[in-house]
Order: C-alpha cells, then sequence, then structure tokens
C-alpha cells in the first residue's frame, strides 16, 4: 500500500464502473456515512468468495446503521456480476479492469502473474474518505471479521455522528428548544459537521 494512504489521510475519490457498467465515484457512493471499501482480488479466489459471505450479513446491518459497503475488483463487467450474484451480494461493487486503482496504491499481487489481481485490502472510511483503519488481506485471516469491522463501525460512527448518545444532557436541552442542528437527519450534513470540527 502506498507510504501516504494510512489512518487519517484521505483516499482519492476513485472513478469506476459499477456492476451496471456506470462510472460511480467513491464520495458518491459513500455520500455522508462511513464505508467498508473491500479491494478484492475477485470472484476466481474462494478467499474473497468467502468474506463476501460474510459480509452479505454485515451488510444487511449497515443498511440499518447508515453505513455503506464498495468492493472493487479487478475483474471485468461479466465477471463482476458474477462475483456479485455468487456471493448474494446486494451492494455496489465496481470493476477496475484497467488496474486503475492497483497502480495507484501499489497493491499489485506480483504473486500471481497469471491473474494480476489486487492484494486484498479492507478499509474502513470515515466521511468524506478519511481513512480510520486499513486491513491487509493477502493471508485470509489478515481480512477483518464482520465484528472487528461492527466494532470499527461503532468506533467511526461515534466520531462522526454528533447525536450518537441523546441521553446527554445538553442534546436533550437543544431538543427541548427545537434545535436539531445537531440530530442527524435534521441538522447539518455529516460533511459540514466534520469541517466543522476541523
Amino acid at each position: 500500500m502506498r507510504s501516504d494512504i494510512v489512518p487519517g489521510a484521505t483516499l482519492p475519490d476513485y472513478d469506476l464502473s459499477d456492476h451496471r457498467g456506470t462510472h460511480r465515484k467513491l464520495s458518491e457512493l459513500q455520500e455522508s456515512d462511513p464505508l467498508v471499501l473491500v479491494l478484492a482480488r475477485g470472484g476466481f479466489c474462494p478467499k474473497d468468495r468467502r468474506q463476501h459471505e460474510g459480509l452479505v450479513q454485515l451488510h444487511r446491518e449497515m443498511e440499518v446503521g447508515y453505513c455503506r459497503l464498495v468492493t472493487v475488483s479487478t475483474d471485468n463487467l461479466i465477471e463482476t456480476n458474477e462475483f456479485r450474484a455468487a456471493v448474494g451480494a446486494h451492494w455496489t461493487f465496481l470493476s477496475d479492469a484497467g488496474r486503475k486503482i492497483q497502480k495507484d496504491l501499489d497493491i499489485a499481487e506480483y504473486t500471481d502473474p497469471q491473474h494480476n489481481p489486487m492484494v486484498p485490502h479492507t478499509v474502513v472510511l470515515e466521511p468524506n474518505l478519511r481513512v480510520y483503519k486499513i486491513y491487509n488481506g493477502y493471508w485470509f485471516f489478515g481480512r477483518p471479521t464482520v465484528e472487528e469491522l461492527r466494532l470499527d463501525l461503532r468506533a467511526v460512527l461515534q466520531r462522526c455522528r454528533p447525536d450518537w448518545d441523546i441521553t446527554s444532557p445538553d442534546k436533550r436541552a437543544a431538543w427541548a428548544k427545537g434545535d436539531k442542528s445537531g440530530f442527524y437527519p435534521y441538522g447539518k450534513t455529516l460533511t459540514q459537521v466534520l469541517a466543522d470540527q476541523k
């Protein structure tokens, strides 16, 4: 992984084709929510398939928890759709058949010249594509478990949701006064809240 991509850094806003062939930017897919970005080898890899089978259940929780999930692989568009369907995923898959991310992040898996995939990584992102944590998944057990991702998302949400604890006296007082600016989704966007914190 490129040396400047570390916790606290901003991940580049890559623009790739999704599984429907529509170009999508990561920032568009993330909106103002936390995002788990899975950089995968592709559907040919049994480790990737097993990881994604675990993510299917977590994704249902992420949807109700206002979090996002995106998978990127070096598969072409047909392979991307086959991978997504094979694991029963309902989130966005992006095709990086041109190896744009692989090259830019310096994560070519040189030990597999036949497929020329990326070294698998899972990146947990705060709003605005800010890196919270990076997992190197070259070995399967380097990948985060579903429970580790739950804990990461909890930590990220505590940092970016100003109304994480609505039982606090100041939140109760603000609500009683009709000030909903610090409550999701009434107030400022998360992007505005994070900009205010700088």
